[in-house]
C-alpha cells in the first residue's frame, strides 16, 4: 500500500479514480486532480511547500516532485506526463506537457503548454519554455517546435496511464 502521510497539518487530497502504486509516497500539502497516477518508487513530497497536480497527470517510476521552503511551490497542469526518474522541483508545468526520463526541472522554471523536455535535460532555475517547444541538453535550450507526431505522443501518454492503472486495480481484486 502506498505511503500517504500528513505533514505539518497538511494531508494529501486526491480527486476521483487516482492510482498510487504500492511503494509510491505522497506526503503533506498535495492536491491531486482526477485520474492521476503515481507509480512505483515515485515521491510527491509536499512537506515544505504546496504541490498541485491537475487531472490525468502521471508521475512515473522513480520520479521526484518537491518544492523549496517558503520560496517555490510546484504546479503541474492537466495531462502532464513526468517520465521515469525525472525531478520536478519548485516550478510550474502547464497543460499537455511531457517531461522526459531523467530530466530535471528546477525552481521557478515555467514549462509552457504543449511542450516537451527531452530525456536527460536540465532546465535551469527561472527558465521560461515557450508553449509548443522542445527543450533538450544541459543546460536545456530550445531545439525545435513540437510537431504533430510529438503532440500525439503527449496526448497518448497522458491518456494511457489511467488505463495502465486499471490493469493493477483489476489484478488486486482477483
Amino acid at each position: 500500500m502506498a505511503i500517504v502521510k500528513s505533514v505539518r497539518g497538511f494531508t494529501p487530497q486526491f480527486g476521483a479514480n487516482c492510482f498510487l502504486a504500492d511503494n509510491a509516497v505522497v506526503v503533506g500539502e498535495v492536491v491531486m486532480g482526477d485520474e492521476c497516477t503515481v507509480w512505483f518508487n515515485a515521491v510527491v513530497r509536499g512537506d515544505v511547500h504546496s504541490i498541485t497536480i491537475g487531472n490525468r497527470s502521471n508521475i512515473q517510476d522513480g520520479a521526484v516532485i518537491h518544492c523549496t521552503y517558503q520560496k517555490a511551490k510546484t504546479i503541474i497542469g492537466n495531462n502532464v506526463s513526468i517520465a521515469h526518474n525525472a525531478v520536478v522541483h519548485g516550478c510550474t508545468i502547464e497543460d499537455n506537457v511531457l517531461i522526459g526520463m531523467g530530466a530535471i526541472v528546477m525552481d521557478d522554471a515555467i514549462i509552457g503548454s504543449g511542450s516537451v523536455i527531452a530525456a536527460g535535460a536540465i532546465v535551469l532555475p527561472g527558465t521560461r519554455v515557450e508553449p509548443g517547444s522542445v527543450f533538450a541538453g544541459i543546460p536545456a535550450k530550445r531545439i525545435k517546435e513540437v510537431g504533430e507526431e510529438m503532440k500525439m505522443v503527449i496526448e497518448r501518454t497522458a491518456k494511457n496511464y489511467p488505463m495502465y492503472a486499471e490493469w493493477y486495480k483489476d489484478e488486486n481484486q482477483k
